[in-house]
């Protein structure tokens, strides 16, 4: 598959559901659906309303009309303001190893440092193997302890990226 035949948009409110979905579908899969995971959290089910603020964005990839995946930016809470979160990338089982994820980082990254923050942060978890690999190649790197207040307990590694340096 080529990735004329992928797009990469932002999020909108028709993609609601589909977003939702994919999230529900994806981290269980990871055996992230118990208490401290983001698929509990509230925007889930509105994703488009929750990064329409400044300073946010969600973007999905689709496939011939149909949403495969997707991730996005926002302020981290309970963080300094200068740092991001990478929120929600997950992608259904079709839409990986199609060089997607890197893609959809790429853009993230560059929506982040053009919003003005200076580092990001994500959290993950030590199943998502792939995932990782993806983090490390992008220069994120791996932290101790969490940042912030996300409330995400779950997970249980962290990475960071300081953003004034350049995407190989």
């Amino acid at each position: 598959m080529s990735t004329e035949e992928l797009t990469l948009r932002r999020i909108e409110s028709r993609d609601d559901a589909a977003v939702a979905g994919i999230i529900r579908t994806v981290m269980p899969e990871f055996g992230a659906d118990g208490p401290g995971f983001a698929i509990h959290d509230p925007e889930v089910s509105a994703m488009s309303a929750a990064y329409a603020r400044p300073r946010h964005v969600y973007f999905v990839v689709e496939r011939a009309g149909r949403v495969i995946g997707g991730g996005g930016i926002a302020p981290l809470e309970g963080g300094d303001a200068g740092v991001c979160e990478l929120r929600k990338m997950y992608f259904l089982p079709e839409a990986r190893g199609l060089g997607q994820g890197e893609r959809l980082l790429r853009r993230c990254l560059e929506f982040a440092r053009e919003a003005g923050f200076q580092r990001c942060y994500l959290e993950t978890l030590a199943g998502m193997q792939q995932a990782q690999k993806l983090y490390r190649r992008m220069g994120f790197e791996p932290l101790c302890a969490p940042m912030g207040s996300t409330g995400h307990f779950g997970c249980d590694h962290w990475y960071a990226r300081d953003l004034s340096k350049p995407l190989d």
